[in-house]
């Protein structure tokens, strides 16, 4: 068994189950955080919009789903200027602000990063000192300084690292370097800031800090990774790899490091070619997608031997509610399935919430795709300790289909205009709904003279169309 040990500065441990490789293999382990939830890996971290998972709330969430940690971003939470009401919110010595304000219970593993993820790329360039961030109010500069004063005063259980990331396009080589000399800076004040010998009266930060992995070659961050292995390894709780790649040159020393991979795999053979490189946390977000398409999910890991015989076509990897063959099915959204949703109601219900665009329609769908991806990481689990996973895996490939089924209805309404265009030359998928106060009045000013009031006399009226004879 190797084990990471639980630091003074953390109070988080992490421990491998089983006797393979720690590097490049598919493994089980207990993440353990004092007075929080133990995480079974691997597993998936819940994404939230400002801090809720979409479509389903606090109780819900609670009593319907097995959601077992959470991601929140900083930039969901702040304004152009510090301090947010996030920061005043009354709290104990013992209780997490952040926590506090977005109504979890304290033993929710919470992790905390500067961006939501997936990120929306912003316009402004990251700096020296700061990160390009979208607000709520618009897009901002989050300095190095502040991001780490928000740790200190947000206690979440995991903090992840900046990271000098470029979004929407590939980097240049001079770019690259940037990258690297930024993120291996942001990672030294971080560190020194939060675990080293503090002023008085000034608590050491008890969050376990995750070091980011940039999304580049092994040679082009070789000094960054080294830097990781002997100058900062005894303050580091765990890695953050923004894409599998990287998985693959984790020198063997940081290996017994938890491994959380923010990443964006497009369907349940890409979670498991993750996993088979030695992922331990994962983001999902086709989680979510699945839900504001209307798409059930429906896959079994291992495959059942009933489904393995010899099929004419890969099963599919679910159905889409939006189809008319729903509408009047009145089986649960899959036969067996013990979640809320199969539990209480059918296709055809949830078709007609979905065509009457009745939010209920998403929540449900969240709460079943859930209840899926907890059974799938949980058969993976198994398969690992069994010690079957290559096979188990590519019996599962044999049998499902490469892809989930395609969106044919409308989802829910996206948040803000701010939103990139579906593709060049598309228009930004939402249109800006409200303008400044002061534009409107100067409108409403500059048209005085051709409107009514409760002045104007009869011919003024007329003249504006009221009281029109036939």
């Amino acid at each position: 068994m190797t084990t990471a040990a639980m630091d003074d500065s953390s109070h988080m441990s992490f421990h491998v189950l089983d006797t393979v490789a720690p590097v490049l293999a598919p493994r089980v382990g207990k993440l353990a955080i004092a007075g929080r939830r133990t995480l079974s890996t691997p597993h998936y971290i819940s994404l939230t919009s400002r801090g809720t998972v979409p479509h389903i709330t606090h109780d819900v969430m609670r009593d319907h789903t097995g959601i077992n940690g959470l991601y929140a971003g900083l930039e969901d939470f702040i304004e152009k200027k510090p301090p947010a009401p996030l920061y005043k919110t009354p709290v104990t010595e013992q209780e997490s602000p952040l926590k506090k304000f977005i109504c979890v219970p304290e033993n929710m593993p919470l992790i905390l990063g500067p961006r939501r993820f997936p990120a929306i790329p912003c316009p402004p360039t990251n700096t020296e000192t700061s990160i390009a961030v979208l607000t709520s109010v618009g897009f901002h500069q989050l300095s190095a300084h502040h991001y780490v004063e928000a740790v200190q005063k947000l206690r979440p259980d995991i903090a992840i690292g900046l990271a000098d990331i470029v979004l929407g396009k590939p980097p240049g080589v001079k770019r690259r370097e940037k990258m690297v000399d930024r993120t291996h800076a942001f990672t030294r004040d971080a560190l020194d800031r939060l675990y080293e010998d503090p002023e008085e009266g000034q608590p050491k930060s008890k969050a376990a800090y995750f070091a980011p992995v940039l999304p580049l070659d092994n040679t082009q961050q070789s000094l960054y990774l080294d830097d990781l292995e002997s100058e900062f390894r005894h303050n580091l709780s765990g890695l953050a790899l923004y894409e599998s790649a990287s998985l693959t040159f984790i020198p063997e020393s940081l290996g017994s490091l938890p491994r959380l991979l923010l990443s964006n795999p497009s369907s349940p053979h890409e979670i498991l070619r993750e996993i088979s490189l030695g992922a331990d946390l994962l983001t999902v977000p086709l989680l979510g997608a699945s839900s504001d398409a209307g798409v059930a999910l429906d896959f079994d890991f291992p495959v059942p031997p009933a489904l393995q015989t010899a099929r004419s076509e890969p099963k599919p990897l679910g159905f889409d509610l939006w189809s008319s063959d729903n509408v009047t099915d009145t089986s649960p959204l899959r036969e067996g399935c013990e979640c809320h949703a199969c539990q209480q109601h059918h296709r055809a219900y949830l078709h007609h919430l979905l065509s009457a665009k009745e939010m209920t329609a998403w929540a449900l769908i969240q709460i079943h795709n859930h209840h899926i991806m907890e059974l799938f990481f949980a058969g993976i689990g198994e398969s690992i300790q069994r010690g079957s996973f290559d096979e188990d895996v590519q019996v599962f490939n044999r049998v499902y289909a490469a892809s989930l089924p395609e969106q044919t209805g409308q989802g829910p309404r996206l948040r803000g205009h701010h939103l990139p265009a579906a593709g060049p030359g598309q228009p930004r998928r939402m249109p800006r709904i409200y303008g400044r106060l002061d534009e409107a009045i100067q409108k409403f000013a500059e048209s005085q003279s051709s409107v009514a009031t409760p002045d104007t006399g009869a011919e003024g009226l007329e003249e504006h169309g009221f009281a029109e004879k036939a």
